[in-house]
């Protein structure tokens, strides 16, 4: 698979220190790609870099082979680079509806947005099942849902999960997972930052390792998930067992 976006020699960080250093992976198109690691490794730091809230201070960052380092968020965006908060970011005064409705502010027709709100709906049902409940009124995981729900409403190319696991009880985490596992099979490259390392490989076609700042390791969901040394750093020492089920 072609690389979606790339990051070459990024050095990033915050007040003149570098949280990345020299760091340098790829997310392929059409793929699910992981980054796991320690707290401070950076990963939070790479979806900032990522989106445009912060700006490398050495190295690029491309997405469809074209340069985005130095872009402004609003321009990320409206190239089809969608990102979901680690932090609950809906309009609790709002309804269901009028949230998810919220994500398509860049589109001037409104019978496309309605076009895009009817597409979402048949992925997600939480959007026609509580549509004219209040977002406040939601479970945290239900709330989680609609967030994926919004960030569809651009037709995004790219979606950024950061920490979407964050908070999830076993059974509610389990259903989460499986709504990122249907954006993806609905067509949609995902890159999300798990500090829940065992539901982050459980989903990753392709992961990355991160540690200090620099990638420390990279492969397959599967051989990350089998490597006795991530295993032991980050596992408690056994390996990861599937967090959602293969889908039929």
């Amino acid at each position: 698979m072609s690389a979606l976006l790339e990051l070459q020699g990024v050095w990033a960080g915050y007040g003149g220190s570098d949280v990345l250093r020299d760091l340098t992976f790829s997310v392929p198109a059409g793929s699910v790609t992981c980054v796991v690691g320690p707290n401070g490794a950076g990963k939070s730091t790479i979806l900032r870099v990522v989106s445009g809230q912060v700006t490398p201070r050495k190295g690029t960052v491309t997405f469809e082979g074209k340069r985005i380092s130095g872009l402004n968020p609003r321009q990320i965006l409206g190239l089809g680079i969608v990102q979901v908060a680690q932090s609950h970011s809906l309009f609790p005064d709002m309804t269901v509806r009028e949230n998810v409705e919220m994500g398509g502010f860049l589109l001037r027709d409104r019978a496309e947005v309605a076009r895009r709100l009817r597409q979402i709906e048949d992925l997600f049902p939480i959007v026609v099942d509580r549509a004219e409940d209040k977002a406040g009124a939601l479970s945290g995981g239900q709330q989680r849902l609609v967030e994926f729900a919004r960030c569809l409403m651009l037709d995004p190319k790219l979606v950024v999960l950061d920490e979407p696991s964050m908070g999830l009880d076993p059974k509610t985490l389990k259903n989460v997972l499986q709504q990122v596992r249907t954006m993806w099979e609905d067509g949609r490259t995902i890159l999300l930052v798990e500090q829940n390392v065992r539901a982050g490989l459980s989903l990753a076609t392709r992961a990355v390792v991160v540690e200090s700042g620099q990638v420390r390791l990279e492969g397959t969901g599967s051989e990350v998930n089998s490597n006795p040394e991530i295993a032991h750093l980050y596992l408690g020492g056994g390996t990861a067992s599937a967090a959602v089920p293969a889908s039929d």
